[in-house]
């Protein structure tokens, strides 16, 4: 484990050839960030990151290892050998029956068709099974019906002891790439360009069983459903990769709405349009949704988005936030935002409401004049629908976090701990606020002037 001191910003990767993307200078007065503990340890891509509790997380990639770390200090807890290929999927997994004290264990997914409990407190192996026919891509955990599903070329539902309840037939080759729960006993499952939702029932003997039923598929989608995120108990959102977003009812699974527009300029016209011959699959695939209760954030190619749900809009977007394609987003609680890339940097952003201007009328008199103007009515109709479709906010950049040598796969939020992230470069960095750092070094070295002074004084 490495501690770095850093100041401000540096210049990202690639920046010098890209005046495209927004740049920070060095006085970063909002990015508290100004310390990072470096976390050694894995000997792959690290791809997933996920909280065990308020203090620690768990790591795994692609070295099919599992580690778990002290999200304040940096401290490697334990490390997790029992897969032979690279980890496919992860889950918090916490156990607490009526008089059992609550444990906390994670589950995990692997290419070698195996799927492995962890006591997260002993970094013992509680479970593991080695019955599936195919690699499971996704798991999710449904606390309520004390239930864990695992998807991938079907969609099997475990209890705790991992004894399989149920299972649907074989879905496709490809899979279920994600799925999501949904109110009355529900499911969505991403397959393929199609949205499938099954519902679990509990078996009418009496015994431990369960029934799953496919009850609608969803066809919507024109390419590949590559991410899903559930709002609430009312909604739910889909996106794919030619940049569709989709919100769907939750209860009836109905369309509530859908935006394709991402690359209009017409529909942005704040941002600057580039000519292109054609777009790759990377520039307009939705790579990661996150949500409050009243936003969904969308890390749609290069660029991040604010939906609004209630307004049905996009109103406020950064459409060249990083070098390359962003991996992943999230909302923090101060109305901020933070975003990790492919170009190996993490950014943070402040949402800000614009000065919304009034639309004035345009003169038509010269342009009539030579007869080939249009009607004052008309004119007014076009100036109000370019103020309704301006985005009323926009994304300010106030940090720049360059510490990763390549491709940042997501991140964690700890609160006043700091902010974890993984690599493609083996890493995981903890960065640190380094005034309350700071602060906790002088704190601890007062307590111990006072204990050794104590002692002095008795000698």
């Amino acid at each position: 484990m490495l501690r770095w001191l850093i100041g401000g910003g540096r210049e990202p990767q690639g920046l010098a050839e890209k005046s495209s993307v927004q740049t920070i200078g060095e006085e970063q007065i909002q990015n508290p960030y100004t310390e990072l503990l470096v976390l050694k340890g894995h000997q792959d891509i690290v791809r997933f990151l996920v909280q065990i509790d308020d203090c620690r997380f768990a790591s795994a990639g692609d070295d099919g290892i599992v580690f778990l770390w002290n999200a304040q200090t940096g401290e490697k807890l334990y490390e997790l050998h029992g897969h032979t290929h690279k980890i496919t999927a992860i889950a918090p997994f916490s156990s607490s029956g009526g008089t059992e004290e609550k444990t906390d264990m994670i589950i995990t997914a692997s290419a070698d068709r195996t799927v492995i409990i962890w006591d997260c407190t002993s970094g013992r192996q509680v479970q593991k099974v080695s019955c599936f026919h195919s690699t499971v891509k996704c798991l999710t955990v449904l606390q309520r019906l004390n239930v864990w599903l695992s998807g991938g070329s079907d969609l099997c539902v475990w209890n705790r002891k991992l004894d399989l309840l149920c299972k649907t037939s074989h879905l496709t080759d490809a899979g279920i790439s994600a799925l999501v729960e949904l109110p009355k006993n529900c499911v969505a499952a991403a397959v393929g360009k199609e949205l499938i939702i099954f519902r679990l029932s509990a078996s009418k003997n009496g015994s431990e069983g369960w029934n799953v039923l496919e009850v609608k598929r969803l066809v919507d989608h024109q390419d590949n459903i590559s991410s899903l995120v559930s709002v609430n108990d009312l909604t739910f959102v889909t996106g794919s990769h030619i940049g569709e977003l989709i919100v769907w009812d939750a209860l009836d699974w109905t369309k509530q709405a859908a935006e394709c527009s991402f690359w209009d300029s017409s529909v942005h016209p704040d941002v600057q349009p580039e000519i292109k011959l054609s777009q790759s699959p990377n520039e307009t695939s939705v790579q990661h949704l996150t949500s409050d209760e009243e936003c969904v954030f969308a890390a749609v190619g290069k660029g991040i988005y604010v939906y609004n749900l209630q307004m049905k809009r996009v109103i406020a977007c950064q459409r060249t936030a990083h070098d390359s394609s962003v991996l992943h987003i999230e909302k923090l609680p101060n109305r901020q935002l933070i975003s990790c890339s492919e170009d190996g940097s993490v950014r943070i952003w402040e949402l800000r409401e614009k000065q919304q201007l009034p639309a004035e009328p345009v003169p038509t008199g010269f342009f009539n004049m030579w007869g080939f103007g249009r009607s004052n009515k008309q004119a007014n109709q076009a100036a109000k629908k370019m103020q309704e479709n301006t985005p009323m906010y926009f994304l300010e950049l106030v940090g720049d976090l360059i510490g990763h040598s390549s491709a940042v796969q997501m991140f964690l939020y700890f609160g006043e701990l700091g902010l974890a992230t993984c690599s493609a470069d083996h890493l995981i960095i903890l960065w640190k606020d380094g005034e309350r750092e700071s602060s906790l070094r002088s704190l601890a070295l007062f307590k111990k002037l006072a204990q050794n002074g104590d002692l002095q004084l008795k000698l």
